[in-house]
């Protein structure tokens, strides 16, 4: 659902321009380095970048799921690191108070989200529970007015940076599954609570990744998400379905951007007196990836306006997360393939986003959870 289009194609011309003058000169600064320059993340926050999907009563701009899928497809134009930064914020790290926190909440927490002043994080996954997460092990043990929280959660992206996570910890000791599961509210300085090294990634250098660990670390009662103990893992999976549509988006983005490089490549690049481009299986590759991009993008912005018209699109997300991913690493192929040796080399874009985009099949649900989500939803569907 598009509330004003005028204004969200000022905000869509606003952020393109940034990508392509600040973010895209500055992508090998980042994979060098590791590190977003602070310069950059000051001009995210002036953008607003920090609280696209938070509501306007807490300082956000509120956009629409369809909104926010074409916001997704510009910034996906060019390194998945700058994303990464402002994602959690937008996505799970802010929505599961957006969705189901208390007022209390939403009033101390969102505005400082919005604003940037704070990164969120989401801590679900554990060294022995990720596609499986309603067997996680992390414990939180009612005492008094806190809980005391022990367990270690692992791969939680923007952890060095977060100053609070959503954590997902099992308040029930005897009953197994998701009803077990609340979620809480953890700020980083609470005692107890310590961070792993930054783990060494295949790609997107500049997004951070690390452990999150809990030694009796007392949280407040008052930070239980919603209040209520036992509905954690049900907001999880609200926020992730969310989610899933807004990587689709990404996924869109990325390959948009990586096909862009390619057929820039063939039409330069010289072979037998002509350019690549001109030769049949070139054509071929490029005629695919663009064909796959615009399913993919008819796919996003359908489920997108589904959601805002208030269905449940469980099934619709996976759809689009796993087609959009799948279909984004085989762009990245493609557009190594038509670089040829050139595509193996760190000078070129296609190198790096190769690497980059392989994350996409695996977050917020691997592409065999969502066909198992896929498959369940039709059962159950059909047996109505």
């Amino acid at each position: 659902m598009i509330r004003d289009e005028e204004t969200l194609n000022i905000l869509l011309d606003s952020i393109s321009r940034f990508v392509r003058e600040v973010l895209v000169p500055n992508e090998q600064l980042v994979a060098e380095t590791d590190e977003i320059p602070p310069a950059i993340v000051a001009q995210m926050r002036e953008l607003g970048l920090f609280g696209l999907s938070i509501p306007e009563q807490y300082g956000g701009l509120q956009l629409t799921m369809e909104e926010e899928v074409r916001v997704a497809f510009e910034i996906a134009h060019t390194s998945p690191a700058f994303r990464s930064l402002i994602g959690t914020n937008n996505g799970i790290g802010s929505q599961g108070i957006v969705i189901d926190g208390t007022a209390e909440q939403k009033e101390y927490y969102l505005p400082k989200l919005a604003a940037g002043d704070i990164i969120g994080a989401f801590a679900l996954t554990e060294p022995g529970s990720g596609s499986d997460a309603a067997s996680l092990r992390t414990s939180a043990v009612r005492d008094g007015d806190f809980y005391i929280l022990n367990g270690t959660k692992r791969y939680i992206t923007n952890a060095p940076e977060a100053s609070i996570f959503t954590v997902m910890a099992r308040t029930d000791p005897v009953k197994r599954g998701a009803g077990a599961i609340s979620a809480f509210i953890v700020e980083k300085d609470t005692p107890g609570l310590s961070l792993g090294k930054i783990d060494k990634k295949m790609g997107q250098r500049g997004a951070h990744t690390c452990d999150v660990v809990f030694e009796n670390c007392r949280v407040p009662a008052a930070n239980v998400i919603g209040g209520k103990e036992g509905v954690g893992f049900k907001t999880a999976m609200k926020v992730l379905d969310k989610g899933r549509l807004h990587i689709a988006a990404v996924c869109v983005g990325a390959a948009e951007r990586m096909l862009d490089d390619a057929l820039r490549y063939a039409m330069e690049r010289q072979q037998f007196g002509q350019p690549i481009a001109e030769f049949q299986l070139i054509q071929a590759m490029l005629a695919d990836s663009k064909a796959e991009i615009y399913a993919a993008r008819s796919m996003v912005l359908d489920a997108a306006r589904m959601r805002d018209n208030g269905n449940d699109v469980s099934t619709e997300a996976s759809c689009c997360k796993l087609f959009a991913s799948e279909m984004c690493g085989r762009v990245a192929d493609r557009s190594v393939q038509i670089h040829g040796g050139a595509g193996y080399i760190a000078e070129y874009a296609a190198e790096r986003f190769y690497r980059d985009v392989r994350l996409f099949r695996i977050y917020e649900g691997t592409s065999q959870i969502q066909q198992i989500v896929i498959a369940r939803n039709m059962i159950k569907a059909a047996q109505k």
